[in-house]
């Protein structure tokens, strides 16, 4: 990397715009490496396309039914959720060209992002209608519900806010899809999910480089947003009808919970990056450092318990023979 980074800590804050400027040589370092990484693959390739056959209404086929699912019902609610969550890619995308921009290296990253992202819904949901995992008309019925409500980030206030919130939820996101697809309970599904999680990985590796470079040319700034990001996070998804029962259920199965979302994706950018570890901060980097470290620690702490609640009703589960 051969940006000449230039570290401010105790002064004005930058803007959004002279961030922009400053990293645009980092993120062009980052999308020649992404695209040679990166590597082809087609949708069509991961669908069982033998297994499909009409279904009821026009075309007079079948109807579907729970029992034609060869996917676990843990597995059914994950796929939903991440495949609905998928779905908005049109506002996300709004999201981070209205914040990067559509010039230059953020430009080409921006458009190339939503190109990968893209097939991730074409996959799952070729997928699903094919092998009948879910239920069709729930399934539309669910996106239209969700599409037509509309979708704000969270983070969308600044662009650091927004670095730093895609940096963990990349991770999550790819986490998500490769606990689903182990729980799955088809092979096919299993080996589809892990195919997006490695694009997911790389996407997470592209923020994560971009937020270390934030570190060292605006680390007060960075911390605080980083902090923000950390103690306020929610998956992308969050505004999909039954979105709470449905995390719920994905928590007890094992695919995604506090425990996971602690030590397999917060834990790891954290201790990449060495964000605790971080010297010479500014009086509101340093408190938003301290905060981090203290919810971390109670993060843990209640992981623990959800950890002993969750084992005692699944021994519960067990006992009855469910």
């Amino acid at each position: 990397m051969t940006t000449a980074i230039t570290r401010r800590t105790g002064k004005a804050a930058w803007s959004d715009s002279q961030l922009l400027y400053a990293l645009e040589e980092v993120v062009e370092t980052e999308l020649n490496r992404h695209l040679r990484v990166a590597k082809e693959w087609m949708p069509h390739e991961y669908v069982p396309w033998s297994d499909g056959r009409n279904f009821d209404g026009v075309m007079g086929g079948e109807a579907w039914a729970p029992d034609q699912s060869k996917v676990s019902s843990v597995g059914r609610v994950a796929l939903v959720v991440n495949l609905l969550t998928e779905d908005n890619l049109p506002s996300y995308h709004h999201e981070i060209a209205t914040l990067f921009g559509r010039d230059g290296a953020w430009g080409t990253w921006v458009h190339r992002w939503t190109a990968e992202e893209g097939r991730h819904g074409i996959v799952m949901r070729d997928y699903l209608l094919t092998s009948r995992a879910v239920d069709p008309v729930e399934l539309e019925r669910f996106r239209m519900s969700h599409m037509s409500e509309g979708f704000q980030s969270d983070n969308a206030h600044s662009m650091l806010h927004s670095i730093a919130y895609v940096a963990f939820q990349e991770l999550a996101t790819r986490i998500s899809h490769r606990n689903t697809g182990h729980h799955s309970g088809d092979p096919v599904c299993d080996r589809m999910l892990a195919r997006i999680a490695t694009d997911e990985n790389l996407h997470m590796v592209f923020y994560r480089n971009l937020l270390s470079a934030a570190f060292e040319m605006a680390p007060d700034q960075t911390m605080c947003a980083v902090r923000d990001v950390v103690v306020a996070f929610r998956m992308p998804g969050h505004g999909i009808p039954g979105f709470e029962r449905a995390a719920a259920q994905m928590a007890i199965g094992g695919i995604y919970n506090l425990r996971i979302h602690h030590d397999d994706v917060l834990q790891p950018v954290l201790r990449y990056l060495k964000v605790l570890e971080i010297s010479g901060l500014g009086p509101d980097g340093l408190a938003a450092q301290e905060e981090l470290g203290m919810y971390m620690g109670g993060l843990d702490e209640q992981a623990t318990r959800f950890d002993e609640r969750r084992e005692a009703l699944l021994a519960r589960r067990a006992a009855r023979g469910r």
